[in-house]
């Protein structure tokens, strides 16, 4: 089998997370600036054999756009111009940074690191990651 790929896109830092080869665990890849998250993706895909992408997509709790949803269309778009051949999934990210906040407290992380937005990105994408491994299984 091979992995799954989530992204938890921002306009300036984007969050990545991986499942294992079997699919089962999800694991924080960290962040990476977001203007170069294709040539990011380009060698992470090079190297690991990736069979699909998941990228949270935002919406309110009235499933309306938020502000960033037109930002993640716009890089779907230029994704799929790059990687016309691997499919990418828009999975509801609501609620994920919150979720990621709070699981940070539970795993006793320092208040100093809580506030580290990209503590939070990487832990939201890992979030919808093994979300969606649980959903499958």
């Amino acid at each position: 089998m091979a992995r799954i790929l989530a992204i938890d896109y921002g306009k300036k830092r984007t969050g990545l997370a991986a499942s294992d080869p079997m699919q089962i665990i999800a694991t924080a890849i960290g962040t990476v600036e977001t203007k170069e998250l294709i040539g990011y993706l380009k060698n992470y895909i090079k190297e690991n054999e990736v069979e699909k992408v998941l990228i949270g997509y935002p919406l309110n709790l009235d499933d309306s756009p938020t502000d960033a949803t037109p930002l993640v269309d716009k890089f779907i778009g230029k994704y799929k111009n790059v990687f016309p051949d691997l499919e990418i999934e828009k999975v509801d990210e609501t609620l994920t940074s919150k979720m990621a906040s709070l699981a940070m407290v539970e795993m006793g992380m320092k208040k100093k690191d809580r506030q580290k937005k990209e503590n939070v990105d990487t832990v939201a994408a890992t979030i919808i990651l093994q979300e969606y491994l649980q959903s499958r299984h």
